[in-house]
């Protein structure tokens, strides 16, 4: 069986707000699933996510606030 993610867990895990979870996964821009009225996420899906398309403008130490902003459509 594969890990399922809550919506926190997800936040947590990638250290946004939850409305910003809420909002990619409303936007099909995180893989995510609706299970009633709730949001749960595959671990491996959210971890290639970051490793991919999700990870190329968030890194570490980037200290790129801007980046994070226009990857997540912050502004």
């Amino acid at each position: 069986m594969k890990d399922l993610l809550t919506l926190s867990e997800v936040s947590t895990f990638l250290k946004v707000p939850k409305s910003t979870i809420y909002k990619l996964a409303r936007e099909r821009r995180l893989p995510g699933h609706k299970v009633g009225k709730h949001w749960r996420f595959v671990r491996e899906e959210i971890e290639a996510w970051v490793q991919n398309a999700g990870g190329d403008s968030v890194m570490v130490g980037s200290g790129s606030q801007q980046g994070v902003r226009d990857r997540f459509s912050l502004n």
